[in-house]
């Protein structure tokens, strides 16, 4: 498919629709998302995810008897991390708020949990105070960090809001990752791509990634630790939401609770028009509480792949060249 033909999503699509499934009534939950009766839910479904899988020999136990499920039973886990069997039942059914730095310290070594895993454990187990409901207003980026992408020819970059759309990017960025989507769309609020979205529901953005199953999970992992962070946002609320009902994939790697900060990797991209690339992507965290990113994409110096994306450039550079002025000859 070539530039001059590059078509424009069709929002009318119900793909590629935003969903309203906050509703009314304000005891509405949906499957796997946070909120403020939600969070504890999630709590527990996390915890009995994360036993589920250590095994009694993992940690040094012996096993006896049979067992229902796979894992620790609750009082193991509880002699582990050195609280009451009590006391962490009522914790994993929700029923506890608020437990101590220590008690949720000593479940996170209990339970062998990552880094990333302990932080979320922290996020769930002691919750932010809700802040009053006002109406949220439209993410942007900064200006500055605009001009910084603009001025980033030769290297693809991403604007992203928290709850992974698109703020703003660059001529390049647009080209690689949404060359279907209408260049103006990130200042456009209601019409704004959103990655996470676009990789569960949106075809070409499917075919974009040679490894879609690892992208995926990825997204995911990423999305629950936002969640955890922001439990009293209604609209990361909704987004979850609206994928559960819609994508079927994501509502099955959603349940296995995937927790990671993903800040840096290596994207396998099948692109239309320079076909297979191998690129280094880098997730900054802006400075600030907003929770926004700059991605940037970049290729080995002398690769094949730096040659691609120069190919891919240089259709952004033939489009902004000035013209040469015509001259009408009167004979």
């Amino acid at each position: 498919m070539s530039p001059e033909q590059t078509p424009t999503v069709d929002r009318s699509s119900p793909a590629n629709q935003p969903t309203d499934l906050t509703g009314t009534d304000k005891d509405r939950q949906w499957p796997g998302t946070v909120g403020k009766i939600g969070v504890m839910h999630e709590l527990a479904d996390f915890l009995r995810s994360r036993r589920a899988q250590v095994r009694p020999e993992d940690v040094g136990l012996t096993s006896y008897g049979s067992r229902r499920v796979p894992g620790l039973r609750r009082e193991e886990l509880a002699q582990l991390a050195g609280v009451s069997p009590i006391y962490y039942t009522r914790l994993e059914q929700g029923q506890s708020t608020n437990a101590s730095e220590s008690v949720i310290e000593a479940i996170g070594r209990a339970l062998r949990l990552s880094d990333d895993e302990r932080a979320y454990l922290h996020d769930l187990a002691r919750p932010r105070p809700a802040k009053a409901r006002r109406r949220p207003r439209p993410e942007t980026a900064r200006p500055g960090i605009e001009q910084l992408i603009t001025a980033m020819r030769d290297i693809p970059a991403l604007v992203l809001g928290r709850h992974s759309d698109v703020l703003a990017w660059n001529d390049l960025g647009h080209l690689l990752f949404a060359g279907h989507y209408d260049r103006g769309t990130p200042g456009r609020p209601a019409d704004r791509p959103n990655l996470t979205r676009m990789l569960f529901l949106d075809p070409h953005t499917r075919e974009l990634y040679r490894r879609w199953d690892e992208e995926a999970g990825r997204a995911v992992a990423t999305l629950r630790m936002t969640a955890g962070r922001h439990s009293d946002d209604a609209t990361l609320t909704a987004l979850i939401g609206e994928l559960i009902v819609k994508s079927p994939e994501f509502a099955a790697c959603w349940a296995k609770h995937p927790v990671q900060v993903c800040t840096a990797g290596t994207k396998f991209l099948h692109h239309p028009v320079i076909g297979d690339l191998e690129l280094q992507y880098e997730a900054l965290h802006l400075p600030g509480d907003d929770g926004h990113r700059l991605l940037t994409y970049t290729a080995m110096p002398g690769s094949g792949d730096e040659a691609a994306l120069q190919l891919l450039g240089s259709q952004v550079h033939t489009a902004h060249a000035p013209r040469s002025p015509t001259v009408d000859t009167v004979f």
